[in-house]
């Protein structure tokens, strides 16, 4: 093997790459053992100590370079929902709410019959609503204008849509504020959920435009989720109060705060004051010693005179959470912000100031609200800023809100440095701001979006007209973000969820324990194995690289943020499978060239050139279906095809280079390798099955097969899970044994209609699937549905269960799936197994030369396709484990497919050498003889990983047997189809044409 030194390096750089990502999993984990050991079991305790330490190094690369616990827990590998618990949410922007707003909702009947007809439209296809609005609009009247004064020529588009504007200029209008719109969407979601506190949050754009996944590991209040994110953005205009007005206030409610807590450690009541105090009075020089001394600290940057933090707590408790605003020499700030603290520390504050007897002290028409992020001067920091608000209106509503905004854009101001964000108001507007900007002349006024204030510029000037800039201390980013959220207020985009899934913590911890028994079992069984059948020189040698495998692919797992879910173990322990195969090709390649006389040296040189070709075709068309379940796979189908990519790429590399440079070392110092055991030595290598000649027994076997799963399908159907026919699932444990009739009969009646229960695992657990009011969009549909599920579920549960209890408790997980994803999840699976069918023929076409070949293939995978099938249609309700079609039985086809295809293609590269090799031959001789020279390494391939998925399956937990049972059937189904069906109609299709040739040159 040439380069030697390159693959050495490149071998050790990839570790020390792996090693690196993977030390902060190391770390992360370290810290929340001490978190968890500190806190004696309390999880509040625990929280608050990683809360504590979030800002803090608690790692030290080498002296390189510090990581926080919070660096630490971003760039750690994320456990997936069904291995940590959580809360995944599918939401989908309101696009045909949005045209209506940007036509002013209107009257106009074409506009709304294609509003109508684009919905409809919708039901059937993968395109966006813009797209169908503008098809089903011309349908309607193809003569009809977009921008008519009706429509879309109003007032608010003037400047965008001109008269007269052809339909499709109008469109691109539509669907570049539609898309704007989305972004704005998306933006705000993503700043509502890293203000929730969940550590790992993710949110991305799914691949259908107006879809937003939101996935929040660890949550435990779903509802608060689900108001959160749906929810409708507030944005506002608020007049403020200066810092120098309300800092006395804070200065007396300091002194309260001392009394309150002095009182509270004496055991004694301070009675409330309830007369609202207008205004600290300074008269009385005692009463004020501790706030001249206040004064003198802040001149020191921040009570930083006061070394003892105990004793500074104690003097100055609101000042030791809220810094007062200062500038360079110590006096109180210009603005509207009144304070900074750390953002762990804003709930704190908030506390203080929610205290009757503080708020009794501060003015009644102020409100504190703190700003999103943190500002210029603390960059980089967990520091928040808390503004006074002045609420002055009658109603306590803001003056001047979103609505008023037409558009707004980011730009630069009269020096190109200087980034600014210009708006414009429509005419009511316009009025309101005029008048705000002359009251306040001086002042600051500040824009708040869902109570967070985003930016608090100056007036300067009155601003007449509705046009107006801001600028401020921020970047371009910065800049766009803002100009995006006063956009928001014209263009509201409101965000429904159309598909949610729930797992508990327990659930989640039972999925780490039985994935990870199951792997380490899986993974245990191929080292074993490898060593038995190919003795301690090979075997060991293999295993090593099998081993660095696994290390390289969690490695890459965790630099590329992808999210390791039970599917990803599923698809990480395939790979190992994988990787086997290509270690027995190679392995029994070398004992060919052995047996022929060659020395140990020029037997592996020449044992892996010939079988690289193999290697490559069967793992090139697995590579192919995970790329296509990965574009058409979400969630956990994802996760799967992710690691299955990855380890594919990892186990060639290792399979090729690691298993070479370790038995080249061994061969270069004369040391002998073995590459069978004794026991194993004789194994299959004589074979001389006709396979051919017994070709029409096995048609007839599969035809029979075929017919009753086709009969099964026919005739009692498939169970399609909530993925396809929408609805909701409940894994709920019973504090007892039941039975399933008597849990479904006493949810009927709470629902009206009985819905499907099952045993899911132990006796006392049960899945329920209901489709009650599945169809219904309001926000209190989904609070409805589990009110009723724990008063249905009541006679079954522990006298005194709370609803609380319930969630926290019993309910496992919960998942449900809205009929639009359904039909777009049941379309992205055919589509997703045609297309992999289709890549797969046309590759093997062109790698073989022969069409016949592909068609072989094809029609192997058909057959096991329809096999599979059959046995879940046969089978379900009758073992004791969900055999549902879902998303997850679609990954588990298209691994079959790419299982068997693998299989195929070495056959098929075998039969294609034999022919070369002996092309003088009898072709029923050649075929039969390339077929047996193939069983030795089939029996190895195909035993190891069937024995790795029946670990999987018999410890892998209730969750995934479905998967694990489709992927035993398809290598059972797949190896044979390999042997007995892709070959023989190869073979029967390639005579037949060859027949007809030889008849037509005789004519």
């Amino acid at each position: 093997m040439q380069n030697k030194g390159a693959i050495r390096l490149l071998a050790i750089t990839f570790a020390l790459v792996s090693l690196y990502q993977l030390s902060f999993t190391f770390k992360t984990k370290s810290v929340e053992n001490d978190a968890r050991e500190f806190a004696g079991g309390d999880i509040q305790k625990e929280q608050a100590y990683l809360d504590s330490i979030a800002g803090e190094s608690v790692y030290n690369f080498f002296g390189i370079k510090k990581f926080t616990y919070k660096d630490c827990k971003e760039l750690e590998l994320n456990l997936g929902l069904d291995l940590k618990g959580g809360m995944n949410v599918t939401m989908e922007v309101d696009v045909v709410d949005l045209i209506k707003s940007l036509s002013n909702h209107s009257k106009d009947a074409t506009f709304n019959e294609a509003i109508s007809r684009a919905r409809k439209m919708q039901e059937n296809s993968q395109e966006d609503f813009v797209t169908l609005f503008a098809r089903a609009f011309k349908e309607v009247d193809p003569s009809a204008k977009l921008s008519s004064p009706d429509i879309f020529g109003n007032i608010d588009l003037k400047d965008k849509i001109q008269y007269g504007a052809s339909n499709e200029d109008v469109i691109k209008v539509i669907r570049k504020e539609t898309e704007g719109a989305i972004n704005n969407t998306f933006n705000i979601l993503r700043t509502r959920i890293d203000r929730f506190g969940v550590a790992q949050p993710n949110i991305s754009k799914a691949d259908i435009s107006g879809r937003i996944i939101v996935e929040l590991p660890g949550i435990k209040d779903p509802e608060r989720v689900r108001k959160l994110l749906q929810g409708t953005a507030a944005l506002e205009f608020w007049e403020t109060y200066e810092n120098e007005e309300i800092h006395p206030y804070l200065l007396k409610a300091n002194e309260r705060l001392v009394e309150i807590r002095n009182a509270e450690s004496n055991n004694s009541i301070i009675e409330e004051d309830k007369t609202n105090v207008e205004a600290p009075k300074k008269e009385d020089k005692e009463e004020n010693s501790l706030m001249t001394e206040l004064q003198d600290s802040l001149k020191n940057d921040s009570l930083s005179s006061f070394e003892d933090e105990a004793e500074r707590a104690k003097r100055f408790p609101l000042f030791s959470l809220l810094n007062p605003m200062t500038d360079n020499r110590g006096h109180l700030a210009k603005g509207s912000t009144i304070g900074y603290a750390r953002s762990r520390d804003t709930s704190k504050v908030n506390e203080i100031f929610a205290n009757a007897q503080i708020k009794s002290i501060l003015p009644r028409n102020v409100r504190l609200l703190w700003s999103v992020k943190a500002p210029s001067w603390a960059r980089g920091n967990d520091i928040l800023e808390l503004h006074a608000i002045k609420v002055n209106t009658r109603n306590q509503k803001a003056p001047l809100d979103g609505d008023a905004i037409v558009t707004a854009s980011q730009g630069y101001g009269d020096s190109s440095a200087e980034v600014e964000v210009s708006m414009t108001m429509n005419g009511q507007g316009a009025k309101t701001w005029a008048r705000m900007t002359k009251d306040n002349k001086g002042r600051c006024i500040a824009i708040v979006l869902d109570d967070y204030v985003y930016s608090a510029p100056r007036v300067t000037n009155e601003i007449k007209g509705g046009n107006s800039s801001i600028t401020g201390d921020f970047t371009v980013e910065e800049g766009k973000d803002l100009a995006n959220i006063l956009k928001s207020g014209k263009l509201p985009a409101p965000a429904r969820i159309i598909s949610e899934e729930i797992v508990g913590p327990s659930l989640g911890k039972e999925s780490i324990e039985s994935g990870m028994w199951s792997f380490i079992i899986a993974f245990s069984l191929v080292l074993v194995y490898m060593v038995f059948f190919y003795s301690k020189d090979a075997g060991l040698a293999a295993n090593f690289a099998l081993i660095t495998n696994l290390f390289f692919i969690f490695g890459v797992l965790a630099s590329l943020g992808a999210v390791l879910t039970l599917p990803g173990i599923a698809g990480i322990v395939l790979t190992i499978g994988m990787s086997v195969d290509a270690n027995v090709l190679i392995f029994e390649r070398i004992q060919e060239e052995l047996r022929a006389g060659k020395g140990l040296k020029l037997a592996i040189k020449d044992g892996y050139r010939n079988a690289y070709s193999a290697i490559v075709d069967g793992n090139i068309t697995t590579l192919l279906t995970g790329i296509i379940l990965y574009i058409f796979g979400e969630g956990p189908i994802k996760g799967f095809a992710t690691t299955l990519i990855i380890g594919i790429f990892s186990s060639l590399f290792c399979a090729i280079f690691i298993t070479r440079l370790i038995l080249d070392k061994r061969a270069s110092k004369d040391k002998g390798v073995s590459f069978t055991s004794k026991i194993t030595d004789g194994w299959l290598r004589s074979g001389n099955i006709k396979f051919l000649e017994k070709r029409k027994i096995f048609y007839v076997l599969s035809i029979v097969a075929i017919s009753i799963s086709i009969i099964s399908l026919s005739v009692r159907g498939l169970n399609q899970g909530i993925d396809f026919t929408g609805g909701r699932t409940y894994v709920v444990q019973l504090d007892k044994s039941i039975k399933v009739e008597n849990v479904a009969s006493a949810l009927g009646v709470v629902y009206g209609e009985e819905p499907e229960v099952k045993t899911f695992g132990s006796g006392n657990q049960v899945k329920i699937t209901t489709k009650y009011k599945i169809n219904e969009k309001a926000t209190e549909v989904d609070e409805e549905v589990e009110r009723l599920l724990f008063q249905g579920l009541k006679p079954f549960l522990s006298e005194g269960t709370t609803m609380e209890r319930f969630i926290d408790v019993n309910r496992k997980q919960s998942q449900k799936v809205g009929p639009t994803i359904a039909d777009d999840i049941r379309q992205a699976a055919v589509w997703s197994i045609l297309f992999a069918l289709i890549v797969i023929f046309l590759y093997i076409m062109a790698r073989f030369t022969k069409w016949q070949y592909g068609l072989g293939a094809i029609v192997a995978l058909a057959h096991d396709t329809l096999i599979v099938l059959g046995i879940f249609s046969l089978l379900y309700g009758v073992l004791p484990f969900s055999l549902e079609i879902d998303q997850a039985f679609i990954a588990a086809i298209l691994t079959v497919v790419g299982y068997s295809i693998n299989d195929t293609v070495v056959v098929f590269d075998r039969i294609r050498e034999y022919f070369k090799l002996h092309p003088k031959r009898d072709e029923v001789e050649v075929t039969d003889s390339a077929l047996n020279s193939t069983l030795r390494r089939t029996f190895s391939t195909s035993l190891s990983t069937f024995v790795v998925l029946l670990a999987i399956f018999i410890f892998g937990g209730t969750s995934i047997k479905g998967f694990t049972f489709a992927l035993l059937c398809g290598v059972a189904v797949g190896t044979y189809s390999s042997l007995f069906i892709a070959t023989p109609i190869a073979f029967d299709t390639r005579k037949k044409v060859a027949n007809v040739v030889s008849k037509k040159i005789k004519k």
